[in-house]
């Protein structure tokens, strides 16, 4: 619910409190308790008590410090006055507070009490391994395959651990049956220590306050470590030292200035140090891409079949550069079609061992972001070697298709070939061909589009999900400022690639799992896609129905969430149910395990055509080859791991394109600042109502703080906030008035004014 903000009453050096005041908006809000950064535990003594909340706090605090005195030294016992001397503590209430402190633990089971003012750290306890999943700046969730259910970790708890850090976690006991419990004593491993900020600087220090607003800690800087970096810099700091002990701040030393935060170069940069992206090849990957001949030899050429005198082309984006694939097409003489989908034969040139395969290992995938592309493999193999350019012989492996013109399937064949594309078309050239009928191989693409139109109603039919996903683009002028937003749409041309592509991807993942039965397959890497979660759905049922929709959770799945896609079509509230309906969804993953695609109604599914830009393409095709060359199954650990580690480089070039995506279309909004827009309500907090407007997809916040005709309080459960006088209520899905108040680059976030509700629903 709404509240005032209230002042913090730290000391002129906490650094932290300063810093929550000042970032505003929802992240101050979530943390509305200071962050001290007071060493001394005789801090947690000597704070008022605001309340149950403020006391829960500091009692956390209080047995975070005492426990932390164990900790060091688990199975040391220690007398009461060798504790107060370890904390420094020194007066009556902070004696009193550390005796009150351990009773609590001794009857939570925590400390042992071995004699009478002995004490020791109970080490029967139940300690796991997991990842931390941070929440927000007040606690974590700690994943493990040791406990079904996640452990919460509140930040004093941590040890300053960031998101993605293995660490070791005391569990600690269940009270009441609440929720699940501990605190981290170790951690193992870092997944990460290098993070972006904007420096704030002192006469001789500074901080730097992380872009990654669910962190609950600022870097300090010393003199030496500023490296020149002035107040307001993007900077890139690599921490160089972890306190000992709660209540300090990690200290860390400035690798990299990015420039005045808010500029163009300097937030792109920045956004790719935040996520760890690479800014450019080693130069011994770079020099090992130049080394490869570009020449194919008679003999490569006689291992391959040979399409050089079929029809073929590309239809991809007017600005690509890296084709990864081509459709070639030719009629038979009992005439059925020959389709072929011919992928970029990048294991031929990328071996095992090499430098080149190492650093795509590493980089798992290629990275979109507004405008730029960070590629998987160097330009010199992605836009060159690989790409299959028009007019150039080119190495491929194919999947191809006996086929009549109902899309029903006689025959598959899969093997390397080789390829001369005739012709570069861009999705726009394409769809001219389809609409007109006019223009060269205008007859070949239409075939092809007639084809994919049956292909998809097959699927359909078979039980795929018809959501289309909003993808925004921008035009950008020469320095990168943003002078329009549009919404990509989806045409006739983009549908035709993307079936054949799809149906590829099926039938080399079904040609492997057929090749054994059981334990006996072989292993290969899967694209896999779980059914929605049913407690998820229930909710999203039950939220559905307060827009007039109705979603039976029990009946068919995939009838009921097309049903929803087709009533909602072209309507505003479409792109709110649609993301939320996905949200009930598992994500998609890479897996040595066949456990099939909920999304497209495949049984099983690979990814095999986009090798240039995604790793797992790459093993796919080395696994098929290996096993049209009558090879065994491979090692399925290994191939997991693989599969682990691209699943998460994928979800990481995913947050830096939204991340992309978020800073330009503040950028794009600062300019508007006083107009107004129609937007939908996108989601609703304690703290504000989320709105996206309509015309541009961009996102921003009206802030409950700003809604002078009433105070109004969340309803969670119903995804709206009531005035608490007029009693008036603005929900999820309603229709609304924005004007924009404010663009803030540096936090990436717009601020809306509510003008008028124009439909509720």
């Amino acid at each position: 619910m709404r509240s005032k903000n209230s002042k913090s009453g730290g000391s002129k050096g906490s650094r932290n409190e300063r810093s929550s005041s000042r970032r505003g908006g929802a992240s101050s809000k979530k943390d509305a308790s200071p962050r001290s950064n007071s060493s001394d535990y005789r801090g947690a003594s000597s704070r008022k008590d605001a309340g149950g909340g403020r006391r829960e706090g500091r009692d956390r605090q209080a047995k975070a410090f005492v426990l932390e005195a164990f900790s060091n030294s688990p199975d040391t016992v220690y007398t009461l006055r060798q504790i107060y001397r370890r904390l420094g503590v020194v007066d009556k209430k902070g004696r009193e507070l550390v005796a009150n402190t351990l009773r609590d633990l001794i009857r939570d089971n925590r400390i042992l009490l071995v004699d009478e003012e002995k004490f020791m750290l109970n080490l029967r306890v139940n300690i796991i391994t997991g990842r931390v999943d941070l929440a927000n700046s007040k606690y974590a969730y700690i994943v493990s395959e040791e406990t079904e259910e996640d452990v919460r970790v509140f930040t004093e708890h941590l040890r300053y651990a960031m998101d993605g850090d293995l660490v070791k976690v005391e569990v600690l006991p269940t009270v009441h049956g609440g929720r699940t419990e501990g605190m981290v004593i170790e951690v193992l491993e870092r997944s990460r220590t290098e993070l972006v900020g904007i420096m704030e600087l002192s006469k001789n220090f500074g901080f730097v306050i992380p872009d990654f607003k669910k962190l609950y800690f600022d870097i300090f800087i010393g003199e030496r470590g500023l490296a020149d970096a002035q107040a307001g810099d993007k900077v890139l700091v690599k921490i160089v030292e972890w306190p000992k002990q709660a209540g300090k701040n990690p200290t860390g030393e400035v690798v990299r200035v990015f420039g005045p935060a808010g500029e163009h170069e300097a937030e792109i940069h920045s956004i790719m140090a935040e996520f760890g992206l690479p800014f450019q090849f080693p130069q011994e990957v770079e020099e090992e891409a130049e080394s490869i001949s570009d020449k194919i030899t008679a003999a490569e050429i006689a291992k391959r079949r040979d399409f050089r005198d079929v029809i073929t082309f590309t239809i991809d984006p007017a600005d690509a550069k890296d084709f990864d694939d081509a459709l070639s097409i030719q009629k038979l003489e009992n005439g059925h079609w020959e389709i072929g989908v011919h992928i970029a034969d990048v294991t031929h040139y990328v071996q095992p061992g090499s430098l080149l395969e190492k650093e795509g290992f590493h980089r798992a995938t290629s990275v979109y972001l507004v405008d730029r592309t960070i590629p998987m493999l160097p330009e010199r193999l992605s836009n060159g070697l690989c790409s299959l350019r028009p007019n150039e012989e080119k190495l491929t492996f194919s999947v191809v298709f006996e086929m009549d013109d109902n899309g029903k399937l006689y025959d598959t064949w899969y093997g390397r070939t080789v390829i001369y594309s005739d012709r570069r078309f861009a999705y726009e050239e394409a769809q001219e061909r389809i609409e007109t009928g006019e223009g060269d191989f205008a007859e070949e693409i239409n075939t092809l589009n007639n084809i994919a139109k049956k292909l998809k109603d097959k699927r359909f039919k078979n039980g795929a999900i018809s959501f289309e996903t909003t993808e925004v683009k921008f035009k950008l002028d020469e320095n990168g400022k943003p002078l329009y937003i549009y919404v990509k749409e989806r045409k006739d041309a983009h549908k035709l690639i993307e079936e054949f592509m799809l149906l590829a991807n099926k039938k080399v993942a079904e040609f492997v799992y057929n090749l054994g039965k059981g334990k006996r397959r072989p292993t290969m890497v899967y694209r896999t896609h779980g059914a929605p979660d049913p407690d998820k759905l229930s909710t999203f049922s039950l939220f559905a129905r307060k827009f007039g929709y109705k979603v039976d959770p029990d009946g068919d799945i995939s009838e009921e969430l097309n049903s929803l896609a087709e009533e909602t079509e072209g309507k505003p509230e479409q792109s709110v149910l649609q993301n939320l309906a996905i949200r009930t969804m598992a994500k998609a993953k890479y897996s040595t395990e066949p456990e099939g695609h909920f999304g497209l109604a495949f049984d099983h599914y690979s990814h095999f055509t986009s090798p240039i830009r995604r790793y797992p393409d790459m093993m796919a095709h080395r696994l098929l080859q290996h096993y049209l060359d009558g090879g065994k199954s491979e090692d399925k650990e290994a191939f997991e791991e693989r599969c682990r580690h691209s699943s998460e480089m994928e979800k990481r070039a995913a947050d830096a394109e939204r991340a992309s995506i978020k800073y330009k279309q503040v950028e794009f909004m600062k300019d508007t600042i006083g107009n107004e827009y129609k937007g939908i309500v996108s989601g609703v907090t304690e703290w504000g109502i989320f709105v996206e407007i309509e015309e541009n997809k961009c996102e921003g916040m009206v802030r409950l703080s700003d809604l002078n005709d009433d105070y109004y309080e969340l309803d969670a459960n119903n995804y709206r906030i009531i005035g608490r006088q007029t009693k008036r209520i603005i929900s999820f899905g309603d229709e609304v008035l924005v004007e924009v108040k404010s663009a803030n680059l540096a936090e990436r976030t717009i601020d809306l004014e509510l003008v008028k509700t124009l439909k509720q629903h």
